[in-house]
């Protein structure tokens, strides 16, 4: 699972001397949070939405509000952008790319070539994606997790399935150890093809028999709500 294949190649950059007035048209009309910063077509470092807050002067009673927002609205992207960003290359994983952003606590990276040209972006966004995909959610509602004494019995998992002729579509191990007193499980996560609920009451049955089930659960997806768009001005007037 390479950047490359989930980055956004279709990236929005600005050059360092551009008008931070630029910036904030840019974010609006695309609805994006952060925008790579440029030098001759090479990243220097990056603009986002908190960037630009932090930036907006305050509601100071008695201060000169329109020397402040003058002053504001002369300023450059390179004024108020984080310089010598995080970035990631395209031929790095995704899980690289996810565990910078959860150790720096940012929610997106510029994906930068050899010659340190942005080439795309990658995305919480992006990695959410990745996840659904991985998890086979879009493709079945249902879900079972198990306790396994070992990844070796793997094969009389698949077993059951196979025999109830109830494809699977996507299947985990879990690496971590889920232990009570001296008995240590591993957990087990598995996505599986909807069928009639008798052949899943069988299935469930079966795999009772030789392993613990943690959980069970068929995710409604189709009836997820839509998050309202609404427009947010950036500018604190």
């Amino acid at each position: 699972m390479l950047v490359k294949n989930w980055m956004t190649e279709e990236v929005i950059t600005l050059e360092e001397e551009e008008p931070i007035t630029r910036a904030i048209q840019l974010l609006k009309e695309h609805q994006i949070r952060r925008i790579p910063i440029t030098r001759g077509g090479k990243l220097v470092g990056i603009v986002t939405q908190t960037d630009i807050k932090e930036a907006t002067p305050p509601k100071f009673v008695g201060v000169d509000l329109k020397e402040l927002y003058d002053l504001f609205l002369n300023l450059k992207v390179k004024d108020i952008m984080t310089p010598d960003p995080i970035t990631v290359s395209p031929e790095d994983t995704i899980e690289k790319a996810s565990v910078l952003m959860l150790e720096n606590k940012i929610s997106g990276l510029p994906v930068v070539n050899e010659n340190n040209y942005v080439i795309g972006i990658i995305t919480q966004t992006d990695i959410f994606k990745l996840f659904v995909q991985l998890t086979g959610a879009y493709f079945s509602p249902y879900h079972v997790a198990l306790y396994i004494n070992s990844p070796y019995q793997l094969p009389e998992i698949l077993e059951i399935f196979k025999n109830l002729q109830i494809n699977i579509y996507t299947i985990f191990c879990w690496r971590d150890e889920f232990c009570i007193d001296d008995t240590c499980k591993k957990r087990v996560f598995i996505r599986f093809q909807a069928v009639e609920e008798a052949k899943i009451k069988e299935a469930l049955e079966k795999l009772e028999t030789k392993f613990e089930i943690a959980e069970f659960k068929k995710d409604n997806i189709k009836d997820i709500p839509q998050k309202r768009k609404e427009e947010k001005n950036l500018l604190v007037f």
